[in-house]
């Protein structure tokens, strides 16, 4: 059977049993337990990590995220991919450093006691030393970056782009590594 099948038989076991569960297991948009606003959120925020490694140990690697909270001008973190994202990423042993311009405040609170997560200054300074960006929330801050900048400050030129913003084809032409959701 599809490991992502399992994943969703055991989610909707423990939904079932408690009335809630993780909801972080469900992926890979095969699980049709949560209304379609719910499972696009989750596919959303788990088509991130499918892309990356699949559960594999990321012990070692850094990511940068881009936008906290659910929606851009907001400091709202209530639903927001980047807790399904961090708490992913962090538990398989990556480290995350963050920038948003709104709700780094509230970010803290939500991810208090993660280890795995630093807040920094600026969307530049979050890249330092990366091995990835993903974007998680579409600000006006982030639609025209200075991707000669983004490139010089990272270990490698690669972006997941949970909102589909960026050019593929540009991005490709100048050196990056590009992964959109649907593509």
């Amino acid at each position: 059977m599809n490991g992502a099948v399992e994943e969703c038989i055991q989610a909707k076991e423990v939904i079932i049993r408690t009335g809630k569960g993780p909801a972080y297991l469900l992926n890979n948009g095969y699980c049709e337990l949560f209304e379609s606003d719910q499972k696009e959120r989750l596919k959303r925020s788990g088509w991130v990590f499918y892309t990356i490694e699949d559960g594999q140990d990321l012990t070692g690697h850094v990511f940068a995220l881009w936008g906290l909270a659910f929606k851009p001008e907001s400091d709202d973190m209530r639903e927001a991919p980047s807790i399904v994202i961090v708490h992913e990423l962090t538990k398989r042993g990556a480290k995350c450093r963050a920038f948003d311009p709104k709700a780094t405040e509230t970010a803290k609170r939500v991810f208090e006691g993660n280890d795995g997560i630093s807040f920094e200054s600026s969307e530049y300074t979050a890249l330092s030393n990366t091995d990835a960006l993903i974007l998680v929330t579409e600000w006006k801050e982030f639609q025209s970056p200075d991707f000669d900048e983004m490139k010089s400050r990272m270990k490698e030129p690669v972006i997941f782009d949970g909102r589909n913003q960026y050019n593929a084809q540009m991005l490709q032409t100048a050196g990056f590594t590009y992964y959109q959701i649907g593509c």
